[in-house]
């Protein structure tokens, strides 16, 4: 039962997979590789970019670039944003594996994910989009941290996740492909053509991935999912003239999951557990009525299956009309489309989202950068449930949601050292459940968000960087409910009307030196109006807000060292500290406290990559735990999460140019919540079960081995 953990204890400890340290210094900046054919490609919004005539941010910005997802076998999201600083990828149910991307300590719910820079996910999305959304094609991925971190996204109140996809500056292909241990396999291709010229440049991206259950105590009950993802996507850039630009991307995920009875052990098939549906509970789901012995039960009762497809259309242009003046549109369009059946309860929904927006970028003189744009985003949801129809106590979460804003930003530099970026939006947002027991708007407000960033260079490698922003959120997700989803008895109530509004503020340090690079970093979020589950008199469960303001404190300290010109090492530490108001949003504990080593080793053909990452200890009675094992409730399950360390490594030789193999290992120490310390299943005080005891890794030990040619 470790208490404490040493940080000079750990650093003998061989390790980890090193996050770029100092990744914010390199904004923008991609790895180039030498190749005959390379054409030399610099679009209009290129220039414009370099010259800083179309910045918009200067906050901390960690970049997960291309070589960082090839070295830590990053198939998606989820797995890229594992090391990165002040973030934390969240597994929130061990029957349906649903990950929610934490930033600056924040609920999943706060993150707002960009695709090239503009909203491309709904609402819904984010609840399964972190575990389906594949790197094929991608360039790589920014994080960006804190209210208002983004212009078009003034909603992400604990930052932004922008996915940058991949812009050719050659004709040729990429073929990868892996397979491992537990049903692990993946599957990519990259195809790009740029013309002679290089004002034409496409690209088609197509990856496929899977991994089997996992049941790591052996009763019949995964403590992970099946997971299968199917990804597509294309994108054509075009040089109308020498002064434009004009970019359009499309893409398409089929994504599948399931998780509960084992298949091949307590029921044949995904389509049989389905069918075996007949709404007549089991006296017993376990033998003893004991969650850590042999389910017995019907499969159904504790299936959770979900079927998710997600169409995305995006487009940018880029003009300059002058020397100091350009234009910019954007159009994003995605549909996301979900059927799935949680033990008994069935829901669908039908999420689409339109979004534009449009800017001119003004450089006024040497030191001012005027921004002024507009924007609109409409999103609509509609969602059904055989089971709750006809239930008085049932209230749908269909909504209709609209924002239109207006935005201004100055970027001011008046040396050479300072640079400051001021920025206000007017966002006018209205918000509607749409069932007929919600009469009236719930939310039809206006309001004005500023935001401030400072960046100053003490000197050639010092750099301090400063923000302070306010942003909104409209709490309208059924998932928000924690679970109160699968009371299909019980019905479900919806009692919001305010916009969560949140202020937060950062304060960063930054050392670039020849070999060592670090950032320590500060922040520090207030929310109000925080959407949290309760329920009724009646025990319905209850969507509802807080009265008192929820508060986080985060700092986090990011190291790389060269020891050599070949050998490089990092370390990574965090913690994070929610106030009690705070901490009753969660439905699942996160991580208060991180480190992690890091070591990237290229020798010759060689590069070698190892990480270890070590989570502190929890008293998981901050976040309300309290369960049992057994449904007589004689059997306490325990508060206490100790300290454990995962570790992961990779190695990739090089045969000859453009042919490589790899093989490496995830949690390579084989950790598991529910081989080492107690399985997520659970009863209630109330009697009921549940699956959502999670303070642990749910996957044991994965070995992977593959492949990769390029040409």
């Amino acid at each position: 039962m470790y208490r404490c953990w040493s940080v000079g204890a750990l650093l003998v400890l061989a390790a980890p997979a090193a996050p770029a340290a100092i990744a914010q210094e390199n904004e923008g900046k991609t790895d180039s590789v030498s190749v005959q054919d390379t054409v030399v490609v610099t679009s209009a919004r290129d220039r414009a970019l370099a010259s800083g005539r179309l910045a918009d941010t200067i906050e901390q910005t960690e970049v997960i670039d291309f070589k960082d997802l090839v070295s830590t076998q990053s198939v998606v999201l989820s797995e890229a944003l594992a090391q990165t600083p002040g973030a934390r990828v969240n597994n929130e149910c061990s029957m349906c594996g649903v990950k929610r991307i934490m930033l600056n300590g924040l609920g999943g719910q706060h993150t707002t994910l960009l695709v090239d820079g503009m909203p491309a996910h709904t609402l819904v999305s984010g609840f399964y989009g972190p575990d389906a959304l594949g790197m094929a094609g991608v360039e790589r991925v920014e994080v960006a941290r804190g209210a208002g971190a983004s212009l078009t996204a003034p909603e992400a109140i604990g930052g932004t996740v922008n996915i940058v996809t991949q812009d050719p500056t050659r004709t040729g292909a990429r073929l990868n492909g892996a397979f491992g241990e537990n049903g692990y396999g993946q599957g990519d291709a990259v195809a790009t053509l740029v013309n002679s010229s290089g004002t034409a440049r496409g690209l088609f991206a197509f990856q496929y991935d899977t991994r089997d259950q996992y049941d790591g105590d052996g009763n019949g009950v995964s403590e992970n999912p099946f997971v299968e993802n199917y990804n597509y996507s294309g994108r054509v850039s075009v040089d109308p003239t020498s002064r434009s630009t004009l970019t359009l991307r499309a893409a398409y995920i089929d994504s599948e999951i399931f998780g509960g009875p084992v298949i091949g052990d307590v029921v044949g098939s995904i389509s049989e557990a389905l069918a075996g549906f007949d709404d007549v509970p089991s006296d017993h789901l376990f033998i003893g009525d004991d969650v850590r012995n042999r389910y017995i039960g019907k499969p159904w009762e504790t299936t959770e299956w979900i079927a998710t497809t997600r169409h995305e259309l995006g487009g940018k242009y880029f003009q300059e009309l002058t020397d100091t003046l350009n234009f910019e549109a954007g159009a994003s369009w995605s549909k996301h489309e979900q059927d799935s059946f949680y033990e008994g309860f069935d829901y669908r929904a039908d999420n689409e989202m339109l979004f534009l927006t449009a800017r001119v970028n003004w450089a006024l003189n040497d030191s001012h950068l005027i921004t002024l744009g507009v924007d609109r985003r409409d999103e609509d949801m509609r969602s059904h449930s055989d089971a709750a129809d006809g239930d008085p106590a049932y209230i749908s979460d269909s909504f209709n949601y609209l924002t239109q804003a207006l935005f201004a930003q100055d970027t001011w530099t008046p040396t050479d050292k300072l640079e400051v970026s001021a920025a206000v939006r007017i966002d006018d947002i209205e918000a509607d459940f749409i069932d007929p027991a919600r009469p009236g708007t719930e939310i039809d407000e206006t309001l004005i968000s500023p935001r401030l960033d400072m960046r100053y260079k003490h000197s050639d490698r010092w750099t301090s960087r400063f923000s302070v922003g306010q942003g909104y959120r409209a709490p309208l997700s059924f998932f928000e409910s924690d679970h109160g989803i699968l009371d299909a008895g019980l019905g479900f109530q919806i009692d919001v009307d305010e916009l969560e509004r949140s202020v937060s503020a950062t304060y960063a340090l930054s050392y670039l030196g020849d070999r060592l690079s670090w950032t320590g970093s500060l922040a520090w979020t207030r929310v109000d109006n925080l959407a949290a589950l309760d329920e009724t008199d009646a025990g319905v469960p209850l969507l509802t807000q807080r009265d008192e303001s929820g508060e986080v404190y985060g700092a986090t300290f990011d190291l790389g060292y060269a020891l050599t010109d070949t050998l490089n090492i990092s370390l990574t530490a965090e913690a994070f500290h929610q106030d009690t108001v705070m901490r009753s949003i969660f439905g699942v504990a996160p991580v208060e406290e991180r480190l992690i080593l890091g070591a990237d080793w290229d020798p010759g053909n060689w590069d070698i990559t190892a990480s270890y990452t070590l989570i502190g200890p929890r008293d998981l009675t901050d976040y309300g735990y309290e369960a049992w094992n057994d449904l007589a409730l004689t059997i306490p399950k325990s508060t206490d999460a100790d300290a454990y360390g995962t570790l992961d490594a990779r190695a990739e030789y090089k045969v000859r140019d453009g042919l490589a193999i790899y093989a490496g290992g995830r949690n390579l120490l084989d950790y598991t919540q529910v081989e080492d310390e107690d399985t997520p299943l659970f009863y209630g005080a109330d009697g009921g079960y549940d699956v959502a005891y999670i303070y642990g890794p749910l996957r044991g030990r994965e070995l992977y081995a593959g492949l990769r040619l390029e040409f």
